[in-house]
């Protein structure tokens, strides 16, 4: 935290007031696939392509941004970086990464760059399976034991990268049905990748404490807003605290309280990294009772205030 403190410090020293404020006041923009593509393909649930003819079409958008769709993409050439949720990362062949709607990221990637990318929507499943949490409940979109970017070995690689390549032509040539067909390639596509995303499960968790932190994550990602005591969780996983906490340590090696306190905080740096939004209105989405609770909070467990969090990374211009 010393280093975030220096950082800021030299920042104020070498950048004038005014050209602080004027970074901050730019807002993150939210992009839609309808943004992406156009008016003309706004009905579009599901958009396959080439990793490089993305890049090139959309050279204007790597600068720090948001979704409001999922997105995977397989590296199959070239390198560079990328950062999701403030997480930084090294592209590299046989890369996978997973974003859901939400989360904040930029890129930077070399010329020679090259892979797949599917971008869809929630609708895109829930329509059918009319289960409005369907996609969330892979854990290649965990927030808590899941990870936003995972190296596949070589068999892997193989069969996601065949399968991205037939929707790919489906998605370019197809015709009668091609939804139906795109919509179970990219069931497969999500299987096997959940069947090798990197995990901080403990060794040893039982299959049946998994089953119930699977649930305790799903119930942090809908009430975390509102609801910060394990206690509230327990009530409504009909178990009692002591035991949510005795789950949570096996399965993460963290109480319960840590999650909550986790989502609320990765919240909070999305929120900030929204520049225009004033630190009373997020403290309100967040429902604390005043600035200042937030402040202390915030600070406590990050070793800075929302608003050298935000001054930080608005200079850094990194997500």
């Amino acid at each position: 935290m010393l280093q975030l403190v220096t950082f800021i410090t030299l920042y104020k020293l070498l950048i004038p007031d005014f050209c602080i404020k004027e970074i901050m006041a730019k807002k993150m923009p939210t992009y839609s696939i309808c943004n992406l593509l156009g008016a003309d393909r706004c009905m579009t649930e599901i958009v396959v392509t080439r990793l490089r003819d993305f890049m090139d079409s959309h050279r204007d958008i790597q600068f720090p941004h948001r979704h409001d769709f999922y997105q995977i993409v397989l590296f199959t050439r070239g390198g560079g970086q990328h950062s999701i949720d403030f997480q930084q990362y090294e592209a590299q062949p046989h890369q996978v990464y997973y974003m859901a709607p939400g989360q904040i990221h930029t890129w930077d990637f070399s010329a020679e760059t090259d892979g797949y990318l599917v971008n869809f929507n929630d609708s895109f499943f829930t329509s059918m399976y009319h289960n409005p949490y369907f996609v969330r409940e892979f854990p290649l979109f965990s927030n808590i034991s899941g990870s936003s970017v995972n190296t596949l070995d070589m068999s892997c690689c193989a069969e996601v990268e065949q399968t991205f390549a037939q929707m790919l032509d489906e998605f370019n040539h197809g015709g009668d049905y091609t939804m139906d067909i795109l919509r179970g390639m990219l069931m497969v596509i999500l299987v096997r990748l959940s069947r090798v995303v990197p995990v901080t499960f403990k060794e040893g968790a039982s299959k049946h404490n998994v089953v119930l932190m699977r649930q305790f994550e799903k119930l942090i990602e809908i009430h975390f807003r509102e609801k910060r005591l394990p206690k509230e969780y327990a009530e409504m996983m009909f178990v009692t605290p002591n035991h949510l906490n005795a789950l949570t340590n096996n399965v993460v090696g963290k109480s319960a309280g840590e999650l909550i306190r986790e989502r609320i905080l990765l919240e909070a740096k999305r929120l900030l990294a929204n520049s225009d939004l004033m630190i009373g209105q997020i403290a309100e989405a967040l429902h604390f009772e005043d600035n200042a609770y937030f402040t202390r909070f915030f600070k406590k467990y990050l070793g800075t205030t929302p608003e050298g969090f935000r001054a930080a990374y608005a200079l850094s211009g990194t997500g």
